[in-house]
């Protein structure tokens, strides 16, 4: 792509946005639209319109809409549909209307089928029940690529979509309750530090195994699928290593310098006991993560230090794990 071409990131404040806009800059794209306070709410159709009448974007890159772990899901399971499925048809209208060169989707791992084989190949999606816990949003991330193909089919549009793996990094939601597995578990794992707490309570059994991205390497993956990647078939992004729950949670406490124990509560849901994606079509396109996991789990900590400065309580209250004396 010409470094000059007007390339619309929608959801730029989140996670994949952040990276996205970040890594555009450091690449000498000059003429990003929309990154900044003038993005319009992607689940209002007149700001969008008005946005794309004003901006008249080439290039859309889609990562707007809400995400969140299992906490999230189980309780806001109506706005995590409805406002994934507004942004998206939302913007991807807009885009066919206003006659944008190139979009990229990104869906979510979550819409392929709970027991498809694994690692997940697209060709598994649709054809079984989603994981029951993330089900809401699940389905609005597959309709969703589903309007893309719809698009290509009856207008020609060049939409396509990616689905990512598990990302993580700077800019993520690091709450207790609503965030996904790593930004949370740096949260709470920090908070424990903070109260000298006995122990660290971890969500599930901590046997599933999940393979994560971080957020730059997935810019990265984003921005060649953009640039190299034509067909009506999704892609996976992954680097297609996984790592089980438990191993993730004992690297963010050395991360983060948590010296107590980790109990893993297996009352409390996993979700499916595996999620790894067969991105074997990247990879042979010549895309190769850059970041080692641990280093990026450091990179993405030592973020949340400069960023949240002010402690705020785990709402899964370390604090009560210390008063029972657990």
């Amino acid at each position: 792509m010409n470094h000059d071409v007007r390339i619309f990131v929608a959801g730029g404040d989140t996670l994949y946005g952040h990276a996205l806009i970040d890594l555009l800059r450091a690449e000498g794209f000059t003429n990003l639209v929309g990154a900044g306070t003038d993005e319009p709410n992607p689940t209002r159709p007149a700001a969008v319109e008005s946005f794309f009448a004003a901006t008249k974007p080439e290039v859309v890159l889609l990562c707007a809409g809400k995400s969140g772990g299992i906490g999230l899901n189980r309780s806001r399971p109506v706005e995590l549909m409805r406002d994934n499925l507004l942004a998206t048809t939302t913007v991807l209208d807009a885009a066919h209307r206003y006659g944008v060169t190139k979009l990229l989707y990104l869906a979510s791992s979550c819409a392929y089928p709970k027991h498809a084989p694994q690692p997940l190949a697209v060709e598994s999606l649709g054809t079984g029940p989603m994981e029951p816990t993330s089900e809401a949003y699940s389905t609005a991330k597959f309709a969703g690529w589903k309007l893309c193909e719809a698009y290509r089919r009856e207008y020609g549009c060049r939409f396509i979509t990616g689905f990512p793996a598990n990302a993580f990094g700077p800019n993520d939601d690091f709450s207790a309750d609503g965030g996904h597995v790593i930004p949370a578990l740096i949260r709470r794992a920090h908070d424990a530090k903070k109260q000298s707490a006995p122990e660290l309570v971890v969500w599930g059994s901590g046997t599933p195994r999940r393979e994560f991205v971080y957020s730059r390497d997935l810019a990265r993956a984003c921005l060649f699928v953009a640039e190299h990647y034509e067909s009506e078939e999704p892609i996976n992004l992954g680097g297609g290593t996984d790592v089980s729950i438990a191993d993730v949670a004992r690297a963010v406490a050395d991360v983060v310098g948590f010296r107590g124990q980790l109990r893993f509560d297996a009352t409390q849901p996993d979700g499916a006991p595996l999620k790894a994606l067969n991105s074997a079509p990247l990879l042979e396109m010549g895309w190769r993560p850059e970041t080692e996991f641990r280093a990026a789990l450091a990179e993405t900590y030592s973020w949340f230090l400069r960023h949240h400065t002010t402690e705020i309580s785990s709402k899964f209250h370390v604090s009560s794990s210390v008063s029972r004396g657990r």
